[in-house]
């Protein structure tokens, strides 16, 4: 399923991209652009980085993305989002608010931990 410019990259799929996946990177490279990340994912990527160099590459590799920035509707969803399903479905912090972002945004979410997500009403899951 191809959408045009809709598609939101989960942090696990923006790292198996840096592994070299090559099956990820074909699947990523078949979905219509722009591609976006939440400014979640991109943070956690930046925080994960081990040094300075590291850290530069992983700037470079984000800026080939659309980064959503969070808002107040955003935020509002994402708090939402973890009273209903933080205690029942275990919904973290970073995962409501990447979920929020696709939701007020109207994006779909690329994401390999399909589980973390399923439970989200109206949030539309890319098929790998």
């Amino acid at each position: 399923m191809t959408v045009l410019g809709n598609t939101v990259l989960d942090t696990n799929v923006l790292i198996e991209i840096l592994k070299n996946n090559q099956n990820m990177i074909k699947q990523v490279e078949s979905l219509s652009p722009p591609l976006f990340v939440s400014v979640i994912s991109a943070m956690e990527l930046l925080y994960g980085a081990l040094n300075k160099s590291e850290l530069k590459k992983l700037q470079q590799f984000l800026s080939l993305f659309t980064i959503i920035q969070l808002d107040e509707k955003i935020s509002q969803k994402a708090f939402t989002l973890i009273a209903q399903y933080a205690k029942s479905h275990t919904l973290d912090i970073p995962d409501a608010l990447i979920a929020a972002s696709c939701l007020e945004n109207n994006k779909t979410l690329f994401t390999y931990n399909r589980k973390d997500f399923r439970f989200i009403p109206k949030l539309t899951l890319l098929d790998k």
